[in-house]
């Protein structure tokens, strides 16, 4: 019978499956887990900029008099978004920056691995482990994540607190 309705327990379960997959308490959790590790990713660089301009420079993706100036100026947006996100500060605009950063690294990462380059990520530290295919796939998962959390995120924002606070006074 392939004109035959669904049955209830597969729309119970449907429904369900969608209920929670847009919750906004999910999306508090995507929120804080992808905030931390921008925090954690920008926590390395911040502290060793040379280092972090050598695996800029060796993506081979960067003019080389920018280098340095992109290698000082990315972790400190990272640190940024990551803790406008965890605060729920204007956390829309941090996801779409912490987006479009994840574009940028999975887009440079697949050119890499095209070109068959055995270079670091650069991620989380200098001696972490080469590109591959499993870090395209890691960072097409972020990034699923941080479009969920644009899309569903409602939950426990600072910034509604600090404007009920400024419609009192």
């Amino acid at each position: 019978m392939a004109g035959k309705d669904l049955s209830f327990g597969t729309m119970k379960t449907i429904f369900f499956a969608k209920k929670f997959l847009t919750h906004r308490y999910l999306a508090l959790a995507l929120r804080l887990y992808i905030g931390g590790l921008f925090i954690y990713a920008s926590m390395y660089k911040i502290n060793y900029p040379a280092e972090f301009a050598e695996t800029v420079a060796s993506y081979q993706m960067v003019p080389y008099w920018a280098v340095n100036i992109f290698a000082v100026v990315l972790p400190w947006v990272e640190l940024i978004s990551g803790l406008l996100l965890i605060a729920g500060i204007r956390s829309r605009s941090a996801a779409v920056v912490i987006g479009l950063m994840m574009i940028m690294f999975t887009t440079v990462t697949f050119i890499s691995l095209i070109r068959n380059a055995a270079i670091p990520c650069g991620c989380f530290s200098a001696l972490g482990e080469n590109i591959s295919w499993r870090t395209i796939g890691r960072d097409i998962i972020w990034l699923i994540m941080i479009i969920h959390v644009f899309f569903y995120d409602k939950a426990l924002h600072l910034e509604s607190r600090f404007t009920l606070m400024l419609r009192e006074i």
